[in-house]
């Protein structure tokens, strides 16, 4: 399910709503919110989004554990998070604000079907999106780059999808090239690589082992 969360800012938060639950006749003013998460998760009840987002969270999460006063939304509803439960309110997403800084990628998790999703242009936020270490693998002539945690198979990650000859462990992501840096992939990229990973593969942990210290052949 595509869920998306959406925070306070602290710069925006004229009337200290932040970390503050919602009285009665009070609104909330989308435009102090920042989104902080948007991708797909496989929980669709709130009380488990909230356990997962103070526990294990995701790795395209950009904010703070999940917490009084955040804003989820999933299936064109908005729930406001209470000091005890949530709350539906009216909350038009459209007045919100994120980074200037986010890329258009293809993400890739083990066991699920790729889907469109924003990642941080820093090393901070593509570091947090593969789970440590980036490891570029250059696509021949294609002007898009897999970026994928080059220390995934040490750390026992569940294998993802084959390439090549290879396979990538742990979670990974497609962006594209220029000349010196990654950039956003345009619409019909985004198509190609949803086709090509819309798939999970089963790969057996003895597999991905078993492919460690081989080096990964760029190419599809």
């Amino acid at each position: 399910m595509r869920v998306q969360i959406y925070q306070i800012n602290h710069n925006r938060d004229i009337h200290d709503m932040k970390f503050m639950s919602l009285k009665d006749g009070e609104v909330v003013d989308p435009s102090t919110y920042d989104e902080v998460f948007n991708a797909e998760i496989e929980e669709s009840d709130l009380e488990a989004i909230y356990t997962r987002f103070n526990t294990e969270g995701h790795p395209l999460h950009r904010g703070h554990s999940l917490s009084v006063s955040d804003v989820v939304v999933m299936q064109d509803k908005a729930y406001i998070c209470q000091s005890v439960g949530f709350k539906e309110i009216p909350f038009n997403v459209s007045q919100t604000q994120k980074p200037d800084n986010l890329m258009r990628v293809v993400y890739v998790e083990p066991n699920k079907p790729a889907y469109e999703a924003e990642v941080e242009h820093s090393l901070r936020g593509e570091q947090r999106a593969v789970k440590g270490l980036i490891e570029p693998v250059y696509i021949e002539n294609d002007g898009t780059c897999l970026i994928c945690n080059e220390e995934a198979k040490l750390e026992g990650m569940d294998g993802n999808r084959r390439f090549g000859s290879s396979i990538i462990a742990g979670p990974f992501f497609v962006v594209g090239l220029t000349e010196d840096d990654f950039r956003s992939l345009t619409d019909s990229e985004v198509m190609r690589y949803m086709d090509r990973f819309k798939e999970p593969e089963q790969i057996s942990q003895e597999e991905v082992q078993g492919d460690m210290g081989f080096t990964i052949i760029t190419g599809m």
